[in-house]
């Protein structure tokens, strides 16, 4: 069995690459010698655009996915040595889409099957699917069939799912594609507030604006390699490594260093930023 990850103090590293590769069938090579540390609760976002090998990477993590040579580790363990189910329980996975993930014939079913399937007794069964379906406000929804629900509803539920088994670690690939704005704040909260409680997330994404307002620590992907790791604000500073990765930086962040010649800071992220620094060097000329 894997450590128990709520045994893992702040800081600890919970996930560790070394020398990673994987190689699909047919020849094509996703991942080329990755190496990197997940820490406990960090809020991580790996980002690339399509094939820089990103949701390759996270379905690595939760042993979807076993590397062609070198390694990952989850606690300390190989994952090659370990069962997909044993993961479950410390690496959850929510898809890109979905209606890959949903069966059950209503909401509460689904939400209970993962626990179920791990050998719960009913008691954490009842406790853990009621926490993830509070977690996500699907209170109202228990009763209906997770498919005829809209697609932020089946991103709620394909999410609960994952959250029912109570993993400490949650990989969420591209959450908010085909989600409204308003879908998308509240979910991305609701993410916010599950790694406020100690939740390690990795989010899986090509939205740059997604990360300026909500990761601490970004990972940018191209071509399977790592070209960056750092802080949120860094991966705005440098819009060649973005190009380079065919990532679109957040249309305040290309204003920043249009105006970069006036003192602005490049790593602007947020319009208020912005406008504060903007202000700022308006006063300073006075």
């Amino acid at each position: 069995m894997i450590p128990n990850p709520r045994a893992a103090p702040q800081e600890e590293k919970v996930i560790s690459a070394r020398n990673l590769k994987f190689t699909y069938e047919g020849g094509v090579e996703a991942l080329k010698g990755l190496n990197l540390d997940i820490r406990s609760g960090e809020y991580v976002a790996v980002v690339g655009g399509n094939g820089s090998g990103k949701t390759t990477l996270a379905k690595t993590f939760n042993g979807l996915l076993k590397p062609t040579s070198g390694s990952v580790l989850v606690n300390g363990r190989p994952t090659s040595g370990l069962k997909v189910a044993e993961l479950a329980k410390v690496v959850g996975y929510a898809f890109q889409n979905p209606d890959h993930q949903l069966f059950c014939s209503s909401v509460e079913e689904e939400v209970r099957f993962g626990p179920q399937n791990l050998g719960y007794p009913e008691a954490e069964i009842r406790s853990k699917s009621e926490r993830a379906i509070e977690a996500m406000s699907l209170g109202q929804l228990r009763t209906l069939a997770p498919l005829s629900l809209r697609l932020g509803e089946r991103r709620r539920v394909s999410i609960a799912s994952v959250i029912a088994m109570d993993p400490y670690i949650l990989i969420l690939d591209e959450p908010t594609t085909g989600l409204d704005a308003g879908e998308s704040l509240e979910l991305m909260d609701k993410l916010t507030r599950l790694n406020g409680e100690g939740k390690t997330i990795i989010l899986i994404t090509h939205d740059m604006k997604l990360v300026a307002e909500y990761a601490k620590r970004v990972i940018v992907m191209a071509d399977g390699r790592m070209i960056l790791d750092c802080e949120s604000r860094g991966a705005f500073s440098d819009l060649t490594i973005l190009k380079q990765s065919n990532l679109e930086p957040p249309p305040v962040t290309k204003l920043a260093h249009r105006i970069s010649e006036y003192g602005v800071q490049t790593e602007v992220v947020t319009p208020e930023e912005l406008v504060s620094q903007i202000l700022t060097r308006g006063g300073d000329r006075r």
